[in-house]
């Protein structure tokens, strides 16, 4: 199996079909956190109480490692573009599930199928980027692609939030509307897809299919070990901010706008999308350092604006945070892309995402077993102190690799 520029029925240039798996990337994710802020209006509908909000979400986060173990990384021997249909295919289906099975048990099952996507995606979509780019630009760093993924990645997390807000707020029909809009532009983006050129040439024989090897590169494993620390504390933090902010925002600012639960879930998106762009160019050193100190500063506002309440200091101390989230996940996925065999980085990135969702997942079921039995304010803080905690080592942990330093 090879990764050379394989063009097999593509009908668009590798430089196009780059840009065209960056928007596709960014549709998808964006659809899996469309439901942010109408999990409020599902809960004000059905009466069902927090606890279960972390359940439906934590069901997404499952369907996502469930998927990167089982099928996250054999794009490596039957193709990138063939498992991106696939996953926008799913995704699809998960719309379907939302307008004809809205019930608590509905939601479940939509998320988890929705999480069975994007974990086909997401390794999947990264490989494909860094080596659609390799083709259109041999002479460019590879730190490109890594943050046009990132960017993807994370900007379609943000957006999700905003664009369901946006419905909820204005439009009829929110629990509805959203995810027939999405269905047409899934299936759109399918279409397009067909016409991207494959990266990757099928090995003969056929290889045969195993899970997932939880495993790491023998040569490098401190530097790997360091990367899956950071992406694992990075996303345990979006995991509040993902599936809780909404009822944070009710419960101790008494701000029940939908607008305003997207904006939250959509600025910390959306800083830890931009940190990754704007500090591009700097030092990964100094971006390590500016990422530490951000989240440091960051959870700890966010904890001070629960307490006082105080609402801006909440807002603004979670979209410093996701700036240093941002570099973190970035530097994570750019550390693990570069220690990878070229014939197995499908199988390298799907185990450092599998690690980063399982800091979705694990904290936020934790969350919600928590609060059947103590105040809000009281779980938020000891979650954000641990958060802070594991956010700082993991970075100091990631600034030693790259000055060299075990």
């Amino acid at each position: 199996m090879t990764t050379s520029p394989v063009s097999t029925r593509s009908r668009v240039s590798h430089g196009a079909g780059f840009w065209i798996v960056a928007t596709t990337f960014l549709v998808v994710m964006a659809y899996s956190t469309v439901p942010t802020p109408l999990y409020a209006l599902y809960q004000a509908r059905d009466g069902f109480p927090v606890s279960t909000i972390t359940v439906i979400f934590a069901a997404y986060a499952v369907g996502v490692v469930f998927s990167l173990f089982f099928v996250g990384h054999i794009s490596d021997w039957v193709g990138r573009r063939r498992m991106l249909l696939i996953a926008i295919l799913i995704s699809a289906l998960s719309a379907v599930l939302f307008l004809l099975w809205s019930s608590v048990e509905g939601l479940i099952v939509a998320r988890v199928v929705n999480g069975v996507s994007i974990g086909v995606l997401t390794a999947t979509a990264t490989a494909h980027l860094g080596e659609l780019r390799a083709v259109a630009r041999p002479d460019e760093n590879s730190i490109v692609a890594a943050s046009v993924a990132g960017a993807s990645n994370l900007g379609g997390l943000a957006l999700g939030p905003l664009i369901g807000g946006l419905f909820a707020e204005f439009l009829p029909n929110p629990l509805v509307l959203p995810h027939a809009v999405f269905l047409v532009a899934l299936v759109i983006a399918t279409i397009v897809m067909v016409s991207v050129p494959e990266t990757v040439e099928q090995s003969e024989p056929r290889r045969r299919y195993r899970p997932q090897r939880l495993a790491v590169p023998a040569s490098s494993r401190g530097a790997f070990i360091a990367a899956g620390f950071g992406a694992f504390a990075g996303f345990a933090l979006l995991g509040l901010f993902t599936s809780l902010a909404p009822t944070i925002l009710i419960g101790t600012f008494d701000a029940p706008d939908h607008l305003l639960a997207g904006v939250t879930t959509f600025s910390v998106f959306g800083a830890a999308a931009l940190g990754q762009v704007l500090l591009a160019r700097l030092p990964l050193q100094r971006q390590l350092l500016i990422a530490t100190v951000s989240c440091g500063v960051g959870l700890a506002a966010v904890a001070a604006g629960a307490v006082l309440p105080q609402l801006g200091v909440f807002l603004v101390g979670g979209v410093i945070a996701g700036l240093g989230v941002g570099v973190l996940f970035k530097s994570a996925i750019a550390t693990a892309g570069s220690l990878a065999d070229p014939a197995r980085r499908g199988e390298t990135l799907s185990l450092v995402f599998l690690i980063a969702y399982c800091g979705l997942a694990l904290p936020v079921l934790a969350i919600g077993f928590a609060l059947t039995f103590a105040p809000e304010i009281d779980v938020l803080l000891i979650f954000v102190s641990l958060v802070l905690v594991t956010t700082v080592l993991a970075g100091v942990a990631m600034t030693r690799r790259a000055a060299g330093r075990p």
